[in-house]
């Protein structure tokens, strides 16, 4: 696998936000997203074996590992990564874009799958398949531009029934969409989501790699 960065931070999403975490991150996408906050990540990067990625992630002493991106599934080694850190009783943590196939993955870990709203400029690529293979421990997750994508987003869990299955996460593009707009929405339509910031650009400059 080839990999971009390997970092121990701070959570900035999900309902694991807030813990210290160890953060995998590949190299590579096959997705071009218009709000895209980790497009360093689509080249370059060091060809690693899953023994030397464990060792790395031993050495920075933390028991929560995310394996984000870019996109993770592009790389044939992450299922034998994912399963190597279960059995080791790391808590794992899979990011992913929704646009690949999630079936390889050791079901012990709990994946956060994007959901692209049309603002991306990439909802077509979404699997829709890939909801009947999460579980009740998975994540749903809504990156939100406009009015238009929370529309969007809105009636995709609803059509869907997705808020009834999976804890579902509405979070808006960072310096784009107001926090305060999207969550009078949230409240306004009685969802049952979760809003989320990204902490981590409010603990640090938004800019700021390895953190």
């Amino acid at each position: 696998m080839v990999i971009t960065e390997i970092y121990k931070s701070i959570q900035g999403e999900s309902t694991f936000a807030g813990q210290p975490c160890v953060f995998v991150r590949t190299t590579g996408c096959n997705l071009r997203c218009g709000w895209c906050d980790s497009s360093f990540s689509f080249y370059g990067g060091q060809e690693m074996d899953p023994e030397t990625v464990m060792s790395r992630i031993r050495s920075l002493g933390c028991r929560l590992v995310e394996i984000t991106g870019g996109e993770p599934l592009l790389h044939n080694d992450i299922p034998v990564l994912v399963r190597r850190l279960l059995d080791e009783n790391y808590g794992v943590l899979v990011e992913t874009s929704g646009s690949l196939d999630i079936r390889a993955l050791d079901p012990r870990a709990i994946l956060i799958m994007d959901i692209k709203c049309p603002g991306s400029g990439m909802s077509e690529a979404v699997r829709w398949d890939n909801l009947e293979a999460l579980k009740p421990t998975d994540q749903v997750k809504f990156v939100i531009r406009d009015r238009a994508d929370y529309d969007w987003a809105r009636e995709t869990v609803e059509h869907r029934r997705l808020a009834g299955r999976h804890t579902v996460l509405f979070a808006p593009v960072f310096g784009e969409m107001e926090p305060k707009r999207l969550a009078e929405w949230i409240l306004q339509d009685g969802l049952s989501v979760r809003f989320q910031l990204q902490i981590h650009k409010y603990i640090w400059h938004p800019e700021t790699r390895g953190v």
